[in-house]
């Protein structure tokens, strides 16, 4: 048996599609403290956000990796199932009425092992409980009446069960009473429930599931020590990582649930003031040389209360970021071939500091990889494809003008390979729609380029010197002889983007559309 000197749940961490209303529901409903957000440290592109206690207490814990818009998981064996937090004892009537008032469906009140529990599914559909219990808060937060005091408990959905709780039972848990299917097991300040789930389906990762439970441990010795005994059993390997907030150790009981050990300290406070926490964005300190660009790419939100964009329900996934000062005019900025939404945000801010950028993300997929239309070969593509999308994306952005007050005249659009290939497109097939773009590495895709009355087009196009997938002339000379105002600006390079685009385009922006031209 492993003896850790602090047992108990240290944290959860599930997984979100939609940053806003994850903020909305568990800061503005359930009245947690968003206690740290930071770029992930597996990944920095990726949003990772922490709501607890007012500290941040081991125990309070619940986090989300934030995969905008990213694809709903399936919940079955090898995962959390749901998590329950505590709330004071003469509160729960409050909470009936709270989730009434926020339009949050609640089922309950019903009894699970002596204590009170109202059910509830966050805006992924992930079940959160309530549960009456008297236990009380390391440093509470919020209206102490009613306020979440910390995680009562969690469920386990295992294929294996046995085998699942007694590697649990290492951690520091106690068998206790079952009930029906469920066996529940012990800490000195919450439960572990694990669910028989024989036959039913695995989970699969996505969306709206748990990426891990992380169980407390109290010190990095403990974790060293802890990575000696699991590897002397059958587990799983093991990996240990400094998350700056806490050292952890992964490893995957017999189940498939992955599990996180982490230790006590030092905590969140680390590198903010306890009564700042939550407000900066951290990135890990491997991601510096990086550190603005991410914070662009990385998806905004407000805290309750805080004016906000509202979220329309548009035809393509898309995502907005809002500079300091604002100057009233907009970048919509589309990808490469495999690229997202985020990825030409850092290029449009350095082109135009202070426009609100709008990254849109294409609705053609090839292995999984991003793009804007269909390809038949590497260099023949679909043109019903894309004169379907074209007619879809014309659609967005006239629901995006309208839906969030964009002005048409003070638009740019910047496109990068597939994303400038599809504007040029656009440009030709929905005239109106594009009338001022930057166009990188933009080839023709249209098998007959339309005729067209481009007049009222403002195009720049820079090509690449070396690049192997054309030079662009065709569609350049297609510009000049539909009327539009173009200018071709080469530049040494291949299809890869460069510095000297950056230049280029933040010159030719500057001079035509800065502030003086607005």
């Amino acid at each position: 048996m492993i003896a850790l000197q602090s047992s108990g749940i240290h944290h959860v961490t599930l997984i979100t599609r939609n940053v806003q209303a994850n903020v909305d529901f568990y800061v503005g409903f359930l009245g947690l403290r968003l206690v740290k957000r930071t770029g992930g440290y597996e990944d920095a592109e990726q949003l990772h956000l922490f709501y607890g206690d007012r500290l941040g207490s081991p125990g309070s814990l619940v986090t989300f990796l934030v995969w905008e818009d990213g694809a709903p998981g399936r919940v079955g064996n090898g995962q959390v199932l749901e998590i329950a937090f505590a709330i004071p004892p003469a509160s729960l009537g409050e909470w009936m009425t709270r989730a009434l008032r926020y339009g949050v469906a609640v089922d309950g009140p019903t009894h699970e092992f002596g204590e009170a529990v109202l059910r509830l599914k966050d805006p992924d559909g992930f079940i959160v409980k309530l549960v009456v219990s008297d236990i009380p808060a390391s440093h509470p937060w919020g209206n102490l009446e009613i306020a979440p005091r910390r995680l009562r408990a969690l469920t386990i959905l295992s294929e294996v069960p046995e085998e699942t709780a007694a590697f649990i039972e290492r951690f520091g848990y106690q068998r206790g009473p079952s009930r029906g299917n469920i066996t529940r097991l012990l800490s000195a300040t919450d439960a572990v429930d694990i669910r028989d789930g024989s036959g039913y389906v695995p989970g699969v990762p996505g969306t709206g599931t748990a990426d891990h439970v992380a169980f407390r441990a109290p010190d990095a010795a403990a974790i060293s020590a802890l990575r000696t005994q699991l590897s002397k059993l059958n587990s799983s390997p093991t990996n240990v990582h400094d998350r700056r907030y806490f050292t952890s150790l992964y490893v995957r009981e017999p189940g498939g649930t992955l599990l996180e050990v982490a230790t006590d300290g030092p905590g969140f406070a680390v590198d903010e003031a306890p009564e700042h926490l939550g407000t900066t964005l951290m990135l890990p300190p491997t991601d510096k040389d990086r550190a603005d660009d991410l914070q662009i790419m990385l998806p905004q939100f407000a805290m309750p209360g805080e004016p906000r964009l509202p979220r329309r329900d548009l035809p393509f996934v898309h995502r907005f970021f809002t500079p300091e000062d604002p100057d009233g005019s907009t970048i919509v900025v589309l990808h490469g071939s495999g690229g997202t939404e985020a990825d030409l945000m850092p290029l449009a801010h350095r082109v135009a500091p202070r426009a609100t950028l709008l990254g849109v993300r294409g609705r053609s997929h090839e292995e999984s990889s991003a793009r804007w239309f269909r390809r038949v070969t590497a260099t023949t593509f679909d043109q019903a494809d894309i004169k379907a999308e074209a007619e879809a994306f014309a659609a967005f952005v006239g629901g995006a003008i309208t839906g969030y007050g964009l002005e048409p005249a003070r638009m740019t659009f910047l496109g990068f390979s597939n994303g400038a290939n599809f504007a040029a497109a656009v440009i030709g097939l929905q005239p109106g729609v594009i009338s001022r773009a930057i166009l990188l590495r933009a080839i023709p895709v249209l098998e007959t380029l339309p005729a067209a009355d481009l007049t009222d087009v403002d195009v720049l196009m820079v090509p690449g010197s070396r690049d192997p997938l054309g030079d662009g002339s065709r569609l350049a000379n297609w510009f000049g002889a539909s009327g539009a105002t173009l200018r071709v600006h080469t530049i040494e390079a291949a299809h890869e983007l460069v510095p000297e685009d950056a230049v280029v385009a933040r010159e030719w922006h500057s001079r035509n559309y800065g502030e003086d031209h607005g």
